[in-house]
């Protein structure tokens, strides 16, 4: 098993690995397969030589009913041939898709760096599409090898007829392939811009659905719809190129594997004219050149089916090569610590230093909505700890020194902006199904009106995005959810900024009650949290110009109570 450290990088290396991992299933798969094609080649064999032995004089009765009994052996082993080498190639392929797909998405939850350009949208379409389309090969080549034994067999047969049909057959089939291979280049590079551009419309279609609400506010729907149709247009473009491409590709292979079949029964015919073959030979090259052009199309289609496969991996390989955010450290912080912000240099954070101790409440008052996000964004590992200077310490630990997954388990930072996924409010609060703060969290949040308002209590169905929620409803959701993680060290930034002052009243003391003797940081300019804390550091030009209670801040600084105020 491929393991994350080991993962291929590069589409061919995913090819391969996709090979590698299926060479069992590929191999019984192939000799089904083959088994089908060459009972498929020796059927019109079998046919002409029964029209030879017919035609005898010392023919028999015994001999008739042995070839009709070949016949059915053929046609039995046919059709258990194809079902079962189809199901064994076809298990494979969903199996592989379905590793690549769960692998994409893994890949696609974790922090990137900042510079790579790719979009939710684009995941998602890499993530289904793209992976099917590269598990493809595992039925490919065997259908591959299958077809190959095909025209060998019947180039063989012919050939035994005569040389000339059976190096007509083989001088063909080298003629063709040669044709489409340089046509199917054609196909991968505009398979591959066609697989760009669908991306790029279902990541517009996911940022035009993330804000579709703000879009309604300012009146913008107009304008995001244009601007979505024109990248939509685009892609219906090029997958109408694509498709122009294929047809013509469709098309020449088709009409030159039916040039080889026709040459092949017309020269079989002139032989046996010629009374250089028999009758039983022509019955037999003519049911072969008949029967050839399905492995022929076959064959010629699969250098597409190749192209777009490795079209597909190298677009899956822009995901798994996707740089970490932070290579991921070897140690994991101690339990219950503190958090430490030394001298961070980013946007516009000048030097910040400051320290909340373990099981301390603290607030962050924000004079600029920027400074605020930028140090959510530090803190949540979502910028590379190499794009700023100064350091960030959990419970003494360094932030490079530990890894993505420890850090995750030790400090949560949750967004004003947390997403609403669909479900219940359960499954939104606890995911995992393993919090045993749930009934606190929701009570803490103020979401029990929500609860007490549905029959389902709990268990109300959430629409994708919490459409069917209000926005303060989805705010305490939100806030719930990050309670119930019951983690170590909980950054909230602005988690009220939607919900009334009685009710944001009710949430600060909650939230200090349930988070006493954990360290908690509040990033806001809320005056219910900012009271509720134990300490409040104010933020102001990148670095902290105050810091005490919020009653004596109040008190002693005029620029402290314009800002936050209300």
């Amino acid at each position: 098993m491929t393991t994350p450290d080991t993962q291929p990088r590069s589409g061919p290396g995913i090819l391969r690995t996709a090979l590698r991992r299926n060479i069992g299933a590929m191999t019984w798969g192939t000799v089904l397969m083959g088994l089908y094609q060459a009972g498929e080649t020796a059927f019109p064999i079998a046919l002409g030589l029964i029209v030879e032995h017919t035609l005898r004089e010392d023919r028999n009765l015994g001999s008739l009913a042995l070839s009709i009994a070949a016949l059915a052996v053929i046609i039995t082993t046919v059709s258990l041939s194809w079902r079962f080498g189809m199901r064994v190639l076809q298990k494979a392929n969903t199996t592989e898709a379905h590793r690549w797909r769960v692998r994409v998405a893994a890949c696609g939850l974790q922090p990137v760096a900042r510079d790579v350009d790719l979009k939710s949208g684009e995941v998602l379409t890499i993530a289904t599409e793209d992976a099917d389309q590269t598990a493809d090969i595992i039925e490919v080549v065997p259908l591959l090898i299958s077809s190959l034994v095909a025209v060998l067999v019947a180039a063989f047969a012919l050939g035994l007829a005569d040389i000339r049909l059976g190096l007509l057959v083989i001088v063909g089939t080298v003629a063709i392939l040669s044709v489409l291979s340089v046509m199917s280049k054609r196909i991968g590079s505009s398979t591959r811009e066609q697989q760009a551009r669908v991306a790029r419309a279902g990541a517009k279609v996911a940022d035009l659905i993330t804000g579709l609400r703000p879009l309604h506010g300012f009146g913008g729907n107009q304008a995001a719809f244009l601007s979505y149709r024109k990248v939509s247009t685009r892609a219906r473009r090029q997958a109408i190129t694509v498709a122009r491409v294929n047809g013509v590709y469709a098309g020449t292979a088709l009409a030159l594997n039916a040039v080889l079949a026709a040459a092949v029964t017309l020269t079989a015919g002139w032989l046996a004219f010629d009374g250089r073959i028999s009758i039983g030979e022509l019955v037999m090259a003519v049911g072969l050149a008949q029967f050839i052009m399905e492995p022929l199309k076959l064959f010629s289609e699969m250098p597409k089916y190749v192209m777009v496969a490795r079209a597909s991996a190298e677009r899956m390989a822009l995901v798994l090569a996707a740089p970490p955010v932070t290579a991921p450290g070897p140690e994991c912080p101690a339990p219950g610590g503190d958090l430490e912000v030394d001298c961070v240099r980013y946007g516009p954070l000048r030097k910040l230093k400051f320290q909340v101790a373990a099981g301390e409440f603290a607030a962050i008052a924000v004079y600029q909505p920027r400074a605020a996000a930028d140090l959510a964004a530090v803190l949540a590992v979502n910028v590379p700890p190499d794009a700023y200077e100064g350091v960030v310490r959990v419970s003494g630990r360094e932030l490079t020194d530990l890894s993505i997954e420890a850090v995750r388990a030790h400090l949560l930072v949750n967004p004003y902006d947390g997403e609403i996924f669909a479900g219940s409010l359960r499954t939104n609060i606890d995911p995992s199904g393993t919090s045993r703060m749930l009934p606190e969290a929701v009570e803490a949040s103020m979401l029990t009106d929500v609860v007490a308002l549905h029959r389902e209590g709990l268990d109300y169905a959430v629409r994708d995005r919490g459409a069917n929620l209000s926005g303060g409803q989805r705010q305490r959701l939100s806030l719930a959810r990050a309670l119930a993680a019951d983690t170590d060290i909980l950054v909230l930034h602005d988690p009220t900024t939607a919900v009334d002052a009685v009710t944001e009243q009710l949430v600060a003391r909650n939230v200090a009650k349930l988070r006493r003797g954990r360290t908690t940081v509040v990033i806001t300019n809320s005056p219910a949290l900012l009271d509720a804390a134990d300490r409040v550091l104010v933020l102001d030009d990148g670095v902290i110009i105050a810091e005490g209670t919020h009653r004596n801040l109040l008190a002693a600084d005029e620029d402290y109570c314009l800002a936050v105020a209300r």
